[in-house]
């Protein structure tokens, strides 16, 4: 069929056995809305639905008057640094860059060029050997943060005169585009700051094998895969715990207890819906659907440090040719540098002032600066719904009831899956998390990557856990402890690892005079 007229069903094959880039949870049900339908009846459907999708549509001089008074009415129980961690995650699972929704796809082309492994390629690249300028004898290479006379700026109280420390930036060319595995991990500051923390948490990593005596190519190796195992663990036992329903989290990945030879056996809840062996595939369901929840998540703006200010908000899109807002692609100011723990529960964390920032509830608003994108094009609600129009993906209500789920009460317009998901987490979680169907495509995708991928924690030794490391050390889980002693590897513990600042200490003391700020 012409690309106009209808979805390009050819997008993903319709096989859930299909072991190829991408594929289908639910290869026989038929594609929202039905019947056929123009690229420009879409546009004008779909654009109608987007608007209603929007926090504060307009911006009157009494919207502007209320903003300091409601800023937070949004808000729900996620820290806002997970909003960042689950694109950092995305980015290391899933790439097609032959999509867009300008013009039409080959479907012979489409690939998913990020493997789909949870194995920190968006950080390790292709490794020392073909992408030797990201590393220097093991470590990565990373930049820094400069102050307004073009110095670095040094971190007080941290490091000492002969080994000072930095603030750190991603490394960068010289036009400032950052020089790293993803170049879409320098699409904001915040997820930009993120990457420069797994960066150094390798670096740290690395020195602790060193110190153990490893030489330096088994300690790049030792280093790499106690960061990608622990990640993996953040990734389910921290990240996935908060955000889905948690009788569906326990139920979607199992790890046995030992045997008599000490193997464990690891038990995917839900296997008939996703799971692979040779190769992995992304369903479509997850990657253009279910796992867009995070754009709900996104604050209009944040609180980046305390030299900036306890009280400066700073937009994450602002208008202007110099722009003082959170977008990525240059280097990173002194003013925006990331103070995790106004993003992470940490026990430096003040929660009476509002920290750590809260991202927004998960539902079927997006903020406004996701309404008016600065490359021009459509809106990111737009986007998104009419994308799933595009890969031919099935009603959520449909979804639903193939999972044996009772549906929620949705308006037949507003059935798209995306928008499914968002509506049942607000309507049956408070948007605190997701609820049963978007909780059970996102927990069904991340355990069956997991259980699949040769290389994981769970396929390479079940019965590991971080306490049990020997590069990892009981400091790095304080602040986890702190927040829930049951569980207490977060992704603080990479802040903590990688030694960046993460207080108001260090940014007091800059902000007081320090190297001319």
């Amino acid at each position: 069929m012409a690309h106009g007229d209808q979805p390009i069903d050819a997008l993903a094959p319709r096989s859930r056995l299909y072991q190829g880039p991408f594929g289908r949870m639910f290869p026989d049900l038929p594609p929202w809305p039905p019947g056929p339908m123009s690229d420009a009846q879409a546009d004008v459907r779909f654009g109608a639905l987007a608007r209603t999708m929007v926090e504060r549509p307009g911006r009157s001089p009494a919207a502007i008057a209320r903003a300091a008074k409601d800023r937070d009415s949004f808000d729900g129980s996620l820290p806002a640094g997970y909003t960042y961690f689950g694109q950092f995650v995305d980015h290391d699972i899933t790439f097609d860059p032959a999509s867009s929704l300008v013009r039409a796809n080959d479907p012979n082309g489409l690939l998913n060029f990020r493997t789909p492994r949870l194995d920190l390629d968006n950080l390790y690249g292709r490794g020392p050997r073909d992408q030797p300028y990201l590393f220097h004898r093991g470590r990565f290479v990373v930049g820094r943060i400069l102050d307004k006379k073009g110095k670095p700026v040094r971190v007080p109280g941290l490091g000492s005169a002969q080994h000072p420390v930095f603030l750190a930036d991603l490394p960068r060319n010289p036009h400032g585009r950052a020089i790293i595995g993803d170049p879409r991990n320098d699409e904001n500051i915040i997820v930009s700051q993120l990457q420069t923390a797994f960066l150094l948490a390798h670096n740290a990593l690395v020195d602790r094998a060193t110190d153990a005596g490893a030489g330096p190519g088994a300690a790049f190796a030792q280093a790499r895969t106690t960061l990608r195992r622990l990640y993996q663990w953040i990734v389910w036992n921290d990240f996935l715990r908060r955000v889905c329903e948690p009788a569906v989290w326990s139920q979607a990945l199992q790890i046995g207890a030992p045997d008599a030879t000490g193997r464990r056996t690891v038990t995917l809840g839900f296997k008939d819906l996703y799971a692979w062996k040779q190769q992995p595939f992304m369903p479509v369901e997850f990657s253009v659907a279910a796992y867009r929840f995070g754009h709900s998540m996104i604050r209009t703006e944040y609180r980046t440090n305390f030299h900036r200010g306890l009280e400066a908000h700073v937009p994450v899109f602002a208008g202007g040719d110099r722009p003082d807002d959170l977008r990525g692609g240059r280097p990173v100011s002194l003013r925006n540098a990331i103070q995790w723990d106004w993003f992470l529960p940490m026990e430096t964390s003040v929660g009476s002032a509002g920290f750590p920032q809260r991202a927004h509830r998960i539902d079927t608003k997006v903020s406004n600066s996701l309404a008016s994108l600065p490359d021009g094009l459509a809106p990111l609600p737009m986007r998104n719904i009419k994308r799933g129009w595009r890969f031919g993906l099935p009603s959520g209500t449909d979804v639903a009831r193939a999972l044996g789920v009772t549906p929620i009460t949705i308006d037949p317009d507003h059935d798209a899956l995306w928008l499914y998901v968002l509506t049942e987490a607000e309507t049956t979680a408070r948007g605190r998390r997701l609820g049963t169907v978007g909780s059970t495509i996102v927990a069904a995708t991340i355990a069956g990557l997991l259980k699949g991928d040769p290389g994981s924690w769970l396929t390479t030794d079940p019965g590991w856990t971080p306490d049990a490391d020997p590069l990892l050390k009981p400091r790095d889980s304080r602040d986890g402890r702190a927040e829930d002693p049951e569980h207490p590897w977060t992704l603080a513990s990479i802040i903590r690892i990688a030694g960046v600042p993460f207080d108001a200490g260090p940014f007091a003391a800059i902000g007081g005079g320090f190297l001319g700020e």
